[in-house]
């Protein structure tokens, strides 16, 4: 958002996210990879392998932990929320006061008992973020080719209004692209006891589905309800 032009943070991202987050997925699964030759079973647990180790080998990798946890958390976790937190009340809640918002609702999740269950907690999450990235990457891209009146955005009555400020097709393509993931959603934090091997298999590439479906739906629904 600071970026002096579009061609600096064009750079910027081509740059710093592809290589690093592919070495980052690399390193994972080459450690995770070494585990199961090392000890026998594959470790993903960065905690669990460091008890494993031994040693002042430890210390080095706790450290370590330690620095990413910080610059992870504060670079990708709190800083939106602040600024979210902030927008609310802009004359009350200052940045700093955002930041302590978040870390406060941050700690009365129990993210330590949730990171028993990190990747059910993720392929639930991504049923909703996919529909939500699918409606947001068919309307920018192709039903309005990338052109969007910036002062319409901020209007309560402008084009992008919808229905008394509804966009029911993308309100319609969301519920749509929700769908197909539910049945594994609901076996997989246990309020059925089970599905078929279909929507189980749906349910394992829930945000790719989601985005698809959502997508696809946004684009006929526009067409039937925004006429």
């Amino acid at each position: 958002r600071h970026a002096k032009s579009q061609k600096d943070q064009l750079l910027g991202q081509m740059v710093g996210l592809p290589i690093p987050m592919a070495l980052f997925a690399f390193i994972a699964s080459a450690v995770t990879s070494a585990t199961v030759v090392i000890y026998g079973e594959a470790i993903w647990d960065p905690i669990q392998l460091s008890e494993k180790m031994g040693g002042f080998s430890v210390i080095i990798a706790l450290f370590a932990l330690i620095v990413a946890t910080l610059t992870t958390n504060l670079a990708a976790n709190v800083v939106a929320p602040a600024h979210g937190f902030s927008n609310l009340a802009p004359s009350k809640i200052n940045l700093k006061r955002g930041g302590y918002i978040t870390a406060g609702i941050g700690i009365a999740m129990f993210p330590w008992i949730l990171v028993n269950h990190i990747i059910g907690w993720l392929i639930a999450y991504s049923a909703l973020l996919g529909p939500i990235a699918g409606v947001m990457l068919a309307d920018y891209y192709l039903l309005r080719k990338t052109k969007l009146e910036v002062a319409d955005l901020f209007k309560m009555n402008g084009i992008y209004s919808g229905s008394n400020g509804t966009n029911w097709a993308g309100v319609w393509a969301l519920v749509i692209g929700i769908l197909p993931n539910l049945p594994g959603f609901l076996a997989g934090v246990g309020i059925t006891a089970g599905t078929s091997d279909f929507f189980a298999t749906i349910y394992t590439y829930a945000w790719f589905v989601g985005l698809f479906v959502a997508g696809a739906a946004y684009l006929v629904l526009s067409k039937v309800l925004n006429k």
